[in-house]
């Protein structure tokens, strides 16, 4: 499955933005989706997780309350809405891909996007 991930921006603290993740390539209703981010100089961390038909959600704690992930397999798409914005939440985001049920490691994950910067000045 090839994937693209989108939205990604600049952002003031406290405000929200939406990133998408359009997947194609084998069905994409046999993935679990998950969320992942990196900021400079750190590992690349799981942010959130959805399971192929959307009934499970997991999140990191750091954005648990803030951030939802979902999906829409019928647009082969993925989303993580991000709300409550904050400086540490400044990174370049991916989004995976698993045959696997939910994954909070990367290295669990098949497939990944390109990545999307997201940017919340201090």
């Amino acid at each position: 499955v090839q994937l693209q991930a989108y939205g990604g921006g600049l952002v003031q603290a406290g405000g929200s933005l939406t990133l998408s993740c359009a997947a194609s390539g084998r069905p994409f209703g046999s993935y679990s989706m998950g969320w992942f981010r990196q900021a400079p100089g750190t590992e690349r961390d799981f942010v959130a997780a959805i399971s192929w038909g959307g009934d499970i959600t997991k999140y990191a704690d750091s954005v648990k309350g803030r951030f939802t992930v979902s999906r829409d397999n019928a647009k082969n798409t993925v989303y993580l809405q991000m709300n409550s914005l904050k400086p540490e939440d400044t990174a370049v985001y991916y989004c995976a891909a698993t045959t696997s049920t939910i994954r909070y490691r990367s290295n669990e994950y098949n497939y990944w996007g390109q990545g999307t910067l997201v940017t919340v000045p201090a």
